[in-house]
């Protein structure tokens, strides 16, 4: 291929990456602009009720994030399909996604409601863990609607349609402001229910964005072209096991990673609460900035998985390394940006007299090692999501599993307490960890076609019939 049509076609991947990822970058930001917010007001009540509600977000998001890398699958399936042009296989795969997540929910809430017994193991009865519970006990009641939300989002976004999503997530993302200025501090004659009140705000959110996404994919011609509920009872048992075959893996990937980050928040409980709260402020910060190249990185998934499709091999090469490109460009900036101004990053969230304390100057430390680990953090979300996007998911999950605990939880521990580092060791085990992923998860995918990762059949063959 001359010169000239191969930067030809890195430039029109570069763009229709770039229209896909914007959108859903916007979604990342609106979905963690809601945490966001809930951090910055219970500050307002004393660092208790910050790391209270940080330890039941976290309980809450692992088991969400586990479920969410399950679901996830479908988005691979529906791009791959979509790429073939099987628009069958395309409604087989969101209906039998719904099937998934109505298996999910159940168990889920269960495991949420109950989150409070692992508190008590760790926290000893502490007052942060007792008052995560009521956090815990109230949020659950969003689960089912977050994951039918979710199938729907992937669906929209295989399509290169991702539009609706960021309206109803920058949407959610600013009535969550208000509904936790009357329910954190009990305004206008509501309740002051404190961290229960930023759980239940997140609870009638997640409601709220199933109802407006279900409400435009029956209503828009283009998605109401795959008549995703027609015959939505008739077992489909082999695209249902796809479905998990692809995405169990993908849910323990996530909750590994995820999980870390909540062994450390168990390991600054150990350490005291001022330690907790001054994690949750660097862990929201590098949250924000972690939804740049997740965004990115789901972009890169659907584009993967539709060249993958299409039998495009030299596509999925360019749609892999954009987004990468993409993605770790940007985490260099934030890594300059904590580096270079760690204390106005922290005043972004704690201002007033608690911006010169104990638990501002602690978060400042946690993030310049967050800036040392931003390239590697966005590295392992991008590949690992194109890796997702060839439905590559058992390796990866292996890698993570061994990156994060093998590597990353052993050197959080042995530095903060054997070395004596403390909370600054934990962040240091976490930047160990990541930069191990990131650089197993790279060479994986640079080794794709010699690794055979390009011949596997995208769906298990199965007679032609409706459906």
């Amino acid at each position: 291929m001359d010169a000239p049509r191969s930067l030809r076609l890195w430039a029109v991947e570069a763009r229709a990456l770039l229209r896909l990822a914007l959108p859903i970058v916007g979604s990342q930001l609106g979905l963690i602009a809601m945490q966001t917010t809930d951090v910055i007001m219970l500050a307002r009540l004393g660092p208790a009720y910050m790391a209270a509600g940080s330890l039941g977000f976290a309980i809450y998001f692992n088991v969400w994030l586990f479920c969410l890398g399950i679901l996830i699958a479908s988005a691979s399936l529906v791009a791959q399909a979509y790429g073939a042009r099987d628009y069958r296989g395309v409604r087989r795969s969101v209906r039998q996604a719904f099937w998934v997540a109505l298996t999910l929910a159940g168990p889920a809430m269960l495991v949420i409601w109950h989150g409070d017994l692992l508190l008590g193991w760790v926290g000893q009865g502490s007052e942060a863990a007792a008052l995560a519970r009521t956090y815990l006990q109230a949020v659950v009641w969003g689960i089912p609607f977050s994951f039918g939300f979710l199938v729907l989002r992937y669906f929209v976004s295989a399509l290169s349609r991702p539009g609706i999503v960021l309206v109803a997530l920058t949407g959610g993302a600013v009535l969550n402001i208000g509904l936790d200025y009357l329910l954190i501090f009990g305004h206008f004659g509501f309740p002051a229910l404190g961290v229960a009140g930023a759980a239940w705000a997140t609870a009638a959110i997640q409601v709220g964005l199933f109802l407006v996404l279900l409400v435009h994919v029956l209503r828009d011609r283009q998605f109401r072209r795959y008549h995703i509920f027609v015959r939505f009872w008739r077992p489909d048992w082999a695209r249902y096991r796809q479905v998990w075959r692809v995405g169990l893996p993908v849910g323990l990937t996530v909750v590994a990673e995820s999980g870390l980050f909540l062994a450390a928040q168990m390991l600054m409980l150990s350490l005291g609460t001022l330690q907790v709260a001054a994690h949750a402020v660097a862990l929201q910060i590098i949250a924000v900035a972690f939804m740049i190249p997740l965004g990115v990185g789901q972009a890169g998934q659907v584009r993967v998985g539709q060249h993958y499709g299409a039998g495009d091999a030299e596509g999925v090469r360019r749609a892999g390394w954009v987004a990468m490109a993409l993605g770790c460009g940007f985490m260099a900036m934030t890594a300059s940006v904590m580096w270079l101004a760690p204390e106005s990053v922290v005043g972004l969230i704690l201002s007033g007299e608690s911006a010169d304390g104990q638990v501002a100057a602690l978060a400042v430390s946690f993030l310049l090692v967050a800036a040392l680990f931003q390239l590697a953090d966005g590295g392992q979300a991008v590949m690992s999501c194109a890796l997702r996007g060839l439905s590559d998911t058992a390796w990866p999950m292996a890698i993570a599993i061994t990156g994060y605990w093998g590597v990353g939880f052993v050197a959080a521990w042995l530095l903060a307490f054997e070395a004596g580092l403390g909370g600054v060791g934990v962040w240091y085990g976490l930047a160990i960890g990541l930069a191990v992923v990131a650089v197993a998860l790279t060479s994986r995918f640079a080794l794709r076609r010699r690794l055979g990762l390009l011949r596997r059949p995208l769906v298990p063959s199965q007679p032609r019939r409706r459906g």
